[in-house]
């Protein structure tokens, strides 16, 4: 668990404006910034970042949110990896902390996987068919070192010379032994070594090719609490810089690819970690590139990984994004085409990747065939789900064309066939709900606005019910009140506070009418007038309330008590109209 005032902290800490600006272009705007979205396409700007409430906002689609958020949505980051990326952009470390009994102070999982690192580099210098392999390859002592290129001998506990505490369950942990049956051995042996970095570059797992012949020819470690092959990508933490300056992301199939590439100067190329290309990884690429392209084998399997990379591609990308996918000759990959071959042929060779429209509707026609009506219906048929899970409107209309055109179709009937339409930008509005909850709302609203307005409610609300709104909207009103009240927040961290439960849900819902405030130009001044008007608003409502339920008592008896509260309340509810 990472504290709450640890969080709390950092985002007080953190500059919102420089943690978005790595990702997108802001332009001033008055006292905010503004850039079109990087969360849907569009040409006129409706991105709004707030530096005073350390908060964004898009008018456009309605993303918002602090800076934990933004690195979540952008960057397809986890939860405690935005939170780890930005302390570390602070320099500072996460803490943890647990419940219960405190546990025993243990080595760090990465002080542990820097350790093997370390041991199996100095293996590397001791082996000579080793060396001898990565120049067969090659390779030179400097791209090695560059990637921290190791060996892991072929004895069962080699291991044991870089820990003494061979029986360490952290050894097991991350996944460097194994135990079973009583017994406990290293997992990599006889094996060139690629460590695994995080964009860190910590080293959060291994992978490791045999040096002859032998299966599995590469074997990764496993999943752990440092890492989640499906999230990870081989090389980024070196090539990030490269992808950056370029635009562009190459993504291969395996280690040596990316080393043997990056030998030959091509160093924006990363592999997946023997798994399909997913979600996240697209998302992860997208952070740094306009434009990724695939690099697979040309035969059944690498075509396969293809497809399955383009599906996943599809719901992410956006008008401004471009994937494509290349093909090299039959039994070539990147590191045997570039060994033999040279760098210009290669970046001559990426400039014929099909863009992902042409290899879509490439594959269906090949699947489905064109010649008779049925096989164009059939090809209609199987082109329907990828068609809907496009959000990105041009994109979504140039493929709706092809597909019609390689049916022999009018795009127009397609449409009418399948009730497919051009992806609508949505446009978000403040809620307008009539009755007692827009009471509640407005008051959200604008303590979310202006956080300091708390202060200005000088009742306890402890105890305060409100018994003529919904039960959500009055925890979340009683809730930030306590919140704000008890210290110096922003609007970024009572958003923080709040983030996963229902009071959060509302917050989500009534962030338009926010940032409508700060467009409607309203002074201090004003807003405190309004926002001390709605809370009498408030007050009288609850009054009126308990007196229409105590009226109601009164016809089957009133107690003392009761004619003593009505009394109170009338003084109230007199009080507030004054």
């Amino acid at each position: 668990m990472i504290p709450q005032t640890f969080i709390h902290d950092l985002l007080n800490r953190v500059d919102i404006v420089e943690v978005v600006g790595r990702h997108v272009r802001l332009k001033k705007s008055g006292a905010n910034y503004s850039a079109c979205c990087p969360f849907h396409s569009e040409k006129t700007p409706s991105f709004t970042v707030s530096p005073t409430k350390q908060f964004y906002h898009c008018f456009g689609c309605g993303a918002h949110g602090n800076a934990i958020s933004f690195l979540m949505a952008h960057g397809g980051m986890g939860y405690v990896e935005a939170i780890g990326e930005l302390a570390s952009s602070l320099g500072l470390a996460v803490p943890q902390e647990s419940g219960g009994i405190p546990e025993k102070k243990s080595p760090d999982l990465y002080e542990v996987m820097r350790q093997a690192a370390k041991h199996y580099r100095a293996e590397l210098k001791k082996s000579p068919a080793a060396i001898e392999y990565l120049r067969g390859r090659g390779l030179s002592g400097e791209i090695a070192q560059r990637f921290h290129l190791g060996y892991a001998p072929a004895g069962w506990r080699g291991l044991s010379g870089a820990f003494p505490d061979y029986e360490s369950p952290l050894l097991v942990e991350t996944g460097l032994v194994i135990a079973e049956e009583g017994k406990r051995y290293d997992r990599f042996r006889d094996r060139i070594m690629f460590p695994i970095e995080d964009e860190r570059g910590r080293i959060i797992a291994f992978g490791g090719r045999v040096l002859g012949e032998g299966e599995p020819k590469y074997l990764n470690s496993p999943e752990t609490p440092l890492f989640e092959k499906g999230r990870e990508l081989y090389g980024l933490f070196h090539a990030r810089r490269s992808i950056h300056d370029g635009s562009t992301a190459l993504v291969v199939e395996g280690y040596m690819d990316v080393v043997a590439l990056a030998q030959h100067g091509i160093d924006f190329a990363v592999a997946t970690l023997g798994t399909a290309t997913t979600p996240v990884h697209v998302q992860k690429l997208f952070r740094h590139a306009d434009h990724v392209v695939f690099s697979f084998d040309g035969d059944a399997a690498g075509r396969r990984a293809a497809w399955r990379a383009m599906e996943n591609a599809l719901s992410i990308l956006t008008d401004g994004k471009k994937v494509s996918f290349l093909f090299l000759p039959q039994g070539e990959d990147p590191d045997s085409f570039v060994r033999a071959r040279g760098k210009e042929a290669f970046l001559e060779v990426m400039k014929e990747a099909l863009p992902l429209s042409s290899f879509l509707v490439a594959g269906l026609a090949a699947k489905c065939g064109k010649d008779s009506g049925e096989d164009r219906a059939k090809l209609l048929h199987e082109a329907k789900p990828y068609l809907e899970k496009i959000t990105a409107p041009g994109l979504s209309l140039v493929l709706r064309k092809s597909v019609a055109a390689a049916a022999g179709a009018d795009p127009a009937e397609l449409d009418g066939l399948f009730g497919i339409k051009t992806p609508e930008r949505k446009v978000f509005h403040r809620p307008r709900k009539s009755g007692h909850p827009s009471v509640v709302r407005k008051l959200l609203e604008m303590l979310m606005h202006s956080p300091s307005l708390a202060t200005l409610v000088s009742e306890g609300c402890e105890n305060f019910e409100l018994p003529v709104v919904r039960k959500v909207e009055a925890s979340a009103l009683i809730g930030s009140l306590n919140f704000l009240k008890s210290g110096n927040f922003n609007t970024a961290e009572l958003f923080e506070h709040f983030r996963g439960t229902a009071e959060g849900a509302l917050l989500d819902e009534i962030t338009p009418g926010v940032f409508i405030l700060d467009e409607a130009g309203l002074g201090e001044e004003e807003i405190r007038s309004e926002f001390l008007g709605a809370w009498d608003q408030l007050q009288s409502m609850v009054c009126r309330a308990e007196m229409d339920a105590l009226l109601e008592k009164s016809r089957s008896g009133w107690s003392e008590g009761d004619k003593f509260r009505y009394i109170e309340l009338m003084q109230k509810l007199n009080f507030v109209k004054k």
